[in-house]
Protein backbone atom coordinates (compact mmCIF):
# COMPACT_ATOMS: atom_id res chain seq x y z
CA UNK A 1 0.00 0.00 0.00
CA UNK A 2 1.30 3.37 -1.14
CA UNK A 3 1.08 6.86 1.16
CA UNK A 4 0.78 9.48 -0.99
CA UNK A 5 3.57 12.41 0.02
CA UNK A 6 1.36 14.40 1.48
CA UNK A 7 0.44 12.08 4.70
CA UNK A 8 3.92 11.28 4.50
CA UNK A 9 4.83 14.81 5.13
CA UNK A 10 2.35 15.05 7.90
CA UNK A 11 3.36 11.81 9.67
CA UNK A 12 6.91 13.08 9.83
CA UNK A 13 5.98 16.61 11.14
CA UNK A 14 3.74 15.03 13.80
CA UNK A 15 6.20 12.60 14.84
CA UNK A 16 8.39 15.52 15.17
CA UNK A 17 6.37 17.66 16.93
CA UNK A 18 5.49 15.09 19.62
CA UNK A 19 9.47 14.69 20.40
CA UNK A 20 10.03 18.58 20.61
CA UNK A 21 6.60 18.77 22.54
CA UNK A 22 7.73 15.55 25.35
CA UNK A 23 11.28 18.28 26.22
CA UNK A 24 10.46 18.77 30.10
CA UNK A 25 11.32 21.99 32.12
CA UNK A 26 13.85 21.03 34.76
CA UNK A 27 15.38 22.88 37.68
CA UNK A 28 18.22 23.68 39.14
CA UNK A 29 20.05 25.27 42.44
CA UNK A 30 20.45 29.30 43.26
CA UNK A 31 22.37 31.02 46.00
CA UNK A 32 22.55 35.07 45.73
CA UNK A 33 23.95 37.35 48.08
CA UNK A 34 22.16 41.15 47.45
CA UNK A 35 23.13 44.67 48.73
CA UNK A 36 20.42 46.71 49.06
CA UNK A 37 20.20 50.14 49.85
CA UNK A 38 18.23 53.28 49.56
CA UNK A 39 15.80 56.42 50.57
CA UNK A 40 12.78 56.92 48.60
CA UNK A 41 14.20 55.19 45.53
CA UNK A 42 16.38 52.37 46.41
CA UNK A 43 18.86 49.94 44.51
CA UNK A 44 20.49 46.54 45.48
CA UNK A 45 23.21 45.18 43.62
CA UNK A 46 25.22 41.53 44.18
CA UNK A 47 25.76 38.12 42.52
CA UNK A 48 25.35 34.32 42.74
CA UNK A 49 25.70 30.89 41.19
CA UNK A 50 23.25 28.99 39.53
CA UNK A 51 23.56 25.62 40.12
CA UNK A 52 22.37 23.44 36.81
CA UNK A 53 22.91 19.83 35.44
CA UNK A 54 26.07 19.87 37.20
CA UNK A 55 27.55 23.09 35.97
CA UNK A 56 27.95 26.38 38.02
CA UNK A 57 26.82 29.70 36.51
CA UNK A 58 27.89 32.97 37.47
CA UNK A 59 25.22 35.31 38.21
CA UNK A 60 24.55 39.39 38.50
CA UNK A 61 22.07 40.84 40.34
CA UNK A 62 20.41 44.71 40.19
CA UNK A 63 17.23 46.38 40.85
CA UNK A 64 15.49 49.09 41.90
CA UNK A 65 13.04 50.22 44.79
CA UNK A 66 10.12 52.51 44.96
CA UNK A 67 8.22 53.26 47.78
CA UNK A 68 8.95 53.49 51.56
CA UNK A 69 12.49 52.75 51.11
CA UNK A 70 14.57 53.36 54.45
CA UNK A 71 18.34 51.88 55.45
CA UNK A 72 20.76 49.61 53.71
CA UNK A 73 20.98 45.22 54.31
CA UNK A 74 23.23 42.52 52.84
CA UNK A 75 20.85 39.25 52.30
CA UNK A 76 21.96 35.95 51.50
CA UNK A 77 19.24 33.54 49.85
CA UNK A 78 19.27 29.82 48.48
CA UNK A 79 17.26 27.89 47.10
CA UNK A 80 15.87 25.91 43.69
CA UNK A 81 14.67 27.26 39.92
CA UNK A 82 12.07 25.59 38.49
CA UNK A 83 10.42 25.59 34.74
CA UNK A 84 13.35 26.26 33.43
CA UNK A 85 14.92 24.48 29.71
CA UNK A 86 18.54 25.96 29.89
CA UNK A 87 20.77 28.35 32.10
CA UNK A 88 19.76 31.54 29.93
CA UNK A 89 16.28 30.79 31.28
CA UNK A 90 17.13 32.13 34.80
CA UNK A 91 17.91 35.37 33.37
CA UNK A 92 15.09 38.04 33.19
CA UNK A 93 13.55 40.80 35.58
CA UNK A 94 11.63 39.49 38.34
CA UNK A 95 8.49 41.88 39.86
CA UNK A 96 7.39 42.32 43.79
CA UNK A 97 5.25 43.71 46.20
CA UNK A 98 6.21 43.53 49.83
CA UNK A 99 6.82 44.85 53.43
CA UNK A 100 9.59 44.37 55.57
CA UNK A 101 11.42 45.75 58.30
CA UNK A 102 15.12 43.96 59.33
CA UNK A 103 17.12 45.38 62.19
CA UNK A 104 19.81 43.47 62.73
CA UNK A 105 19.07 40.05 61.22
CA UNK A 106 15.98 38.07 60.45
CA UNK A 107 14.57 35.54 58.02
CA UNK A 108 13.97 36.22 54.41
CA UNK A 109 11.64 33.52 52.02
CA UNK A 110 10.37 34.76 48.29
CA UNK A 111 8.67 33.40 45.70
CA UNK A 112 9.34 35.42 42.25
CA UNK A 113 8.65 34.66 38.41
CA UNK A 114 10.12 35.98 35.43
CA UNK A 115 9.14 36.99 31.80
CA UNK A 116 10.00 33.21 30.64
CA UNK A 117 8.29 31.32 33.45
CA UNK A 118 11.42 30.88 35.26
CA UNK A 119 10.01 30.14 39.37
CA UNK A 120 12.35 31.23 42.03
CA UNK A 121 12.15 29.94 45.59
CA UNK A 122 14.30 31.35 47.86
CA UNK A 123 15.52 31.84 51.86
CA UNK A 124 17.62 33.02 53.90
CA UNK A 125 18.78 35.84 56.36
CA UNK A 126 18.87 39.70 55.79
CA UNK A 127 21.25 41.30 57.58
CA UNK A 128 20.91 45.56 58.50
CA UNK A 129 18.60 48.43 59.14
CA UNK A 130 16.07 47.73 56.56
CA UNK A 131 12.17 49.09 56.30
CA UNK A 132 10.01 48.66 53.44
CA UNK A 133 7.07 49.20 51.70
CA UNK A 134 7.60 48.88 47.87
CA UNK A 135 7.20 47.44 44.39
CA UNK A 136 10.68 46.35 43.38
CA UNK A 137 12.12 44.30 40.78
CA UNK A 138 15.29 42.66 40.65
CA UNK A 139 17.13 41.38 37.51
CA UNK A 140 19.48 38.44 37.02
CA UNK A 141 21.98 37.99 34.17
CA UNK A 142 24.65 35.39 33.47
CA UNK A 143 27.87 36.71 33.21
Amino acid sequence: MKMSSAIRVALVALVAFAGLSSARADEGFVSLTIYKAGWIIGGSGGGGVLNFHGRTYALSTGGLDYGLVFGGSKTVLHGRVSNIYRPSDVAGVYGAAGAGLAVGGGARAIVLTNQKGAVLELSGRQVGLMANADLSGLAITLR
